[in-house]
C-alpha cells in the first residue's frame, strides 16, 4: 500500500473513530463490562460476546462448556452467538443446557441459520429452538453471505426471508440480520436487496480487526452505511481465529481493545476455556476510547502483514466457508463455486 492510500484509510478511520467515540459516550457499565446498545433496537447488550463455535468443538467436554457459559454470564456477558451448523449442532445443543434454570432470561440470544429457501429455512429455525430449549430467539441471523447470489436467494418468492418473517410474526423470533466474512460488497449488496424490499435488518454482522483496514475493508466499506442507518453492528474475527496473533505485530488484548473502539455494539469472540475468558474481561477492564494517535500506532504496526489478506483466511480462502462444503444446507440449488467470493477490491 502506497503511503497516500495509507493516510487517506486514515482520513476513513479518523471519521469512524469519532462516531465510535460518541457512541461510547453512551454506553454503560457493570462491574467490569461496558454495554452497549444494539442499533435501533434498544437491547442493551454486553459490548463483549461469547462465540457459539468453539464451545461445541469435540475438544472440550459438556460439563467443560456449560460451566464456561455459566461463567461467562455470571460475570456480565449477556450476549450469546451460535449457528445451526456449529460442530453439527452440538454448539446449540450445549449452549441450550447451559441456559437452563434461570440463564435463558439473563441473555440475549443469537443463532443463524444457512437455508436458502423457505423450506429449508424454517426447518433450520425449529431445529434451533429445539436445541436451544427455548421458544424464540432473540436474534436470527442469515448466514455466511458470501456470494452475490445469496441475497437474491434469500429474497426471492419461496427464499429464506420468507419463512424468517413468518417465524417472527409467530413470536420465535425478534430481530433479524445477517453475516458474511468474504468481501464487503456483498454486505453491501445485501443491504441493497433488502432495501429494495422494504426491509431494513436490525443487526449486520462482520469481520473488524486491526488488519481489515489494509486489505478488503468491511470497516472502510460497510460499517459507515450501518452507522448511518441504525443497524447494530457485531463485530466477529478480532484476532481471525487466532491467524492474526500469528503475524507477531498484535497481542489478544489491542485485537478486542481495536474492534471495541469501533462503534459496534458487541464484538464477539471465541472462548474455549478459562483463560481465554479471562482474557476478554481484561479486555473489558482495561478499555479506554482509543486516541487518533493510537489507532494510527496499532494499524501503522499491521500495514505490511495485512497487504495481502495472507492473515485473513476467511476473506482469501474457502477453509473458513462451511456452506461451500456443505452446499446441501442451502437447500434447492447449489451455488456455483466461482460465485463464492466477490470483487478482490
Amino acid at each position: 500500500m502506497q503511503r497516500r492510500e495509507f493516510l487517506k484509510g486514515l482520513a476513513v478511520l479518523g471519521m469512524t473513530s469519532s462516531v465510535g467515540s460518541d457512541f461510547m459516550a453512551a454506553q454503560s457499565s457493570q462491574g467490569d463490562m461496558p454495554y452497549r446498545t444494539l442499533g435501533k433496537t434498544g437491547e442493551k447488550i454486553s459490548a463483549l460476546g461469547m462465540g457459539g463455535f468453539h464451545i461445541g468443538q469435540p475438544k472440550i467436554e459438556e460439563a467443560q462448556s456449560i460451566r464456561l457459559i455459566r461463567s461467562a454470564i455470571d460475570r456480565g456477558i449477556n450476549f450469546m452467538d451460535n449457528s445451526w451448523d456449529y460442530n453439527e449442532g452440538q454448539s446449540e445443543i450445549r449452549m441450550g443446557k447451559a441456559l437452563q434454570n434461570g440463564y435463558r432470561q439473563k441473555v440475549f440470544l443469537m443463532t443463524k441459520l444457512d437455508g436458502r429457501t423457505k423450506q429449508e429455512a424454517a426447518k433450520q429455525i425449529d431445529e434451533s429452538l429445539k436445541r436451544l430449549q427455548t421458544d424464540h430467539v432473540d436474534l436470527m441471523q442469515h448466514h455466511e453471505i458470501i456470494r452475490f447470489e445469496d441475497p437474491d436467494r434469500i429474497f426471492a418468492q419461496g427464499g429464506a426471508q420468507e419463512a424468517v418473517l413468518e417465524a417472527k410474526k409467530a413470536g420465535k423470533i425478534r430481530y433479524i440480520g445477517f453475516t458474511g466474512h468474504k468481501d464487503p460488497h456483498v454486505h453491501l449488496y445485501m443491504l441493497k436487496v433488502a432495501a429494495d424490499h422494504g426491509f431494513r435488518f436490525d443487526t449486520v454482522q462482520m469481520p473488524l480487526n486491526v488488519m481489515d483496514t489494509h486489505f478488503r475493508s468491511f470497516e472502510k466499506l460497510v460499517l459507515p452505511k450501518l452507522v448511518e442507518q441504525g443497524i447494530g453492528v457485531l463485530g466477529m474475527k478480532s484476532m481471525g481465529d487466532g491467524i492474526i496473533l500469528k503475524s507477531k505485530t498484535v497481542r489478544p488484548v489491542e485485537c478486542l481493545h481495536y474492534a471495541m473502539n469501533l462503534p459496534t455494539s458487541v464484538v464477539i469472540t471465541g472462548i474455549d476455556g478459562e483463560k481465554i475468558l479471562e482474557q476478554a474481561f481484561e479486555a473489558a477492564r482495561s478499555f479506554r476510547p482509543m486516541s487518533k494517535d493510537q489507532i494510527a500506532a496499532l494499524l501503522k504496526k499491521t500495514e505490511q502483514a495485512a497487504a495481502s489478506g495472507h492473515y485473513e483466511l476467511f476473506k482469501t480462502s474457502e477453509h473458513f466457508d462451511s456452506t461451500a462444503h456443505h452446499p446441501e444446507w442451502l437447500g434447492g440449488q447449489a451455488p456455483h463455486v466461482e460465485q463464492l467470493a466477490g470483487p478482490s477490491s
